[in-house]
C-alpha cells in the first residue's frame, strides 16, 4: 500500500530533523570538550597573532598534559571570567619568574636551575618591560603577550590559575593565505 503524500511529507521532515539534531549535538560536543574557534581581538601578541586573525583551540590536550613554555594558550581572564585573553606561557607552576634589563629568566620549581629564555618567536630588537620577581604557586602560570609593551598580562595582575585556562592554539585558519599550524619554539 503507496503512503499518502501527507505521510511522505512527515517522514521527510522526521528525517531532516533527525539529521538536523545529530548535527547539532556533534557541533555542540566538538566545541564543548574539543575544539573551538577564537578570534584576536587587539595587539598583545603581534607579530604572530593579529587582530582578526581566526584560531581554532584545542580544548582535549591539557587532560592529558599541563601546559608547556612557549605555548600558546586562549584562557578566562581571572578578574573577569567573561573575558577570553590569548597569551604565551612563559612560567609553570611553582617557578619563580624575573624580568631585569628586558631579560627573562626562570628559575625552575625546584631551584636547582636558572635558565634564561631564548624566545626566537620575538623580533630582535624586543625588549620585555617591567622589572619584576613573581613567584607561581602549585596551579599558577606566568604568561605574556607577544607584544611586550601592549600586553596587559601576568606582569599587572600576577599568575594564572590553571583553571582559567580553555586550552592551546593549533591552527590559524583566517586569513587563509595565512593558514598555518601553530609550530610550539624550542628553548
Amino acid at each position: 500500500m503507496a503512503k499518502s503524500p501527507a505521510k511522505r511529507l512527515l517522514a521527510n521532515i522526521w528525517e531532516v530533523a533527525e539529521v538536523v539534531v545529530i548535527a547539532l549535538v556533534t557541533v555542540l560536543v566538538i566545541r564543548s570538550f574539543i575544539a573551538q574557534p577564537f578570534l584576536v581581538s587587539g595587539a598583545s601578541m603581534e607579530p604572530n597573532f593579529i587582530n582578526g586573525d581566526y584560531l581554532l583551540v584545542d580544548e582535549m590536550t591539557y587532560y592529558f598534559r599541563s601546559p608547556s613554555r612557549g605555548d600558546v594558550i586562549v584562557f578566562r581572564y581571572p578578574a573577569n571570567p567573561k573575558s577570553f585573553f590569548i597569551k604565551r606561557v612563559i612560567g609553570l607552576p611553582n617557578e619563580t619568574i624575573k624580568i631585569l634589563d628586558g631579560e627573562i629568566t626562570v628559575r625552575t620549581a625546584d631551584g636547582a636551575e636558572e635558565i634564561k629564555l631564548d624566545e626566537s618567536y620575538l623580533p630582535d630588537d624586543l625588549k620585555t618591560g617591567n622589572n619584576l620577581e613573581q613567584a607561581l604557586g602549585p596551579d599558577e602560570y606566568f604568561v605574556l603577550g607577544d607584544n611586550r609593551s601592549n600586553s596587559f598580562d601576568s606582569r599587572s595582575w600576577g599568575g594564572l590559575p590553571k583553571e582559567d585556562i580553555i586550552g592551546i592554539v593549533r591552527l590559524k585558519i583566517f586569513p587563509i593565505r595565512e593558514f598555518e599550524v601553530i609550530s610550539h619554539p624550542a628553548f
